[in-house]
Parts: structure tokens; sequence; C-alpha cells
């Protein structure tokens, strides 16, 4: 698995570390019932129950190593305080062709949901905005095309 570093808020480092917790004290015996379940129901090749809990240990095993990979390279982000753009800056941007501005924080893959205005430093508009400063011009490309902005501010 790869070395690179996962941006998280202490939030959501708390949070993914609690689901992990979940997998391997609560998810795994749940399985094990499941599947001590299913195995007594006779016959595995034509077992549906046996089969649906293999995959339910296959999914869990799997999202079990993602996050240790991830909680072991997790970099806790703090908010920044005017400058530079960073994993926890908030940016305030103008869309060329616009009005009307917009606010994004910029964090890691794992948290962006754009709904909350939190973009991944790894999407193209994030990594075009990672080192700059207020009044920088800013392009990046798009499925929809190339865009471009201006940096209102950095919070």
């Amino acid at each position: 698995m790869s070395e690179e570093k996962e941006y998280l808020s202490q939030e959501k480092f708390n949070e993914l570390k609690q689901e992990l917790d979940h997998l391997k004290s609560v998810r795994r015996k749940e399985i094990a019932e499941q599947l001590e379940f299913a195995k007594g129901l006779g016959d595995l090749s034509e077992n549906a129950e046996y089969h649906e809990a293999r995959q339910n240990q296959a999914e869990t095993e799997e999202r079990i190593a993602k996050l240790e990979v991830m909680l072991k390279q997790a970099v806790i982000t703090e908010k920044h305080a005017g400058g530079m753009v960073g994993v926890g800056s908030t940016v305030v941007i103008q869309k060329t062709g616009e009005k009307t501005e917009r606010r994004y924080q910029i964090v890691g893959s794992e948290e962006a949901n754009t709904k909350e205005g939190k973009i991944s430093n790894k999407s193209p508009l994030g990594e075009a905005l990672m080192g700059k400063v207020k009044g920088d011009k800013v392009s990046y490309e798009t499925p929809a095309g190339d865009s471009s902005c201006v940096i209102v501010n950095v919070e």
C-alpha cells in the first residue's frame, strides 16, 4: 500500500478510530455468529446465508485494513489563520465570470463533501489552490473544461 499521508481533522480521526474499534469488536463477532448459524443449515455450496455472511466478512476485513492504514498514515490538520493555502485552510474564491464568492475548506480526501463546502486537497481545485495566497489567480482543469478563479481571502 502507498505511504501517502492522509490528512484528517481530529474529529474525523476520532470518528474513523471509533468505526475501526466497532468493526473489530462488534461486527466481527456478529459475522462469526452468522457464519456459525449458516453452517448449521447444511450444504454450504447452496447456502445463501453462508455466502452472504462470507461476503460481509470479506467487506468488513477490507474496511478494517483500509482504516488501519489510513489511521497509521494520518496527519491531523488544524485550522490555518490566513496566509498560504494548506490543508485546513478556508479559502474564499471568485470564479472568473461569476459575481458570487464561494467558500471552501481544504480537507483530506476522506473528509471531502462539497455540500458542506469541503473540498479535497487532491481535487483539481484543491491542488490548484495549495500554496497560493490572497490575490493569486488560479487555473485548474475540470471535467467540463478549464476554469479559473481569484483567491479573495485565505482564513
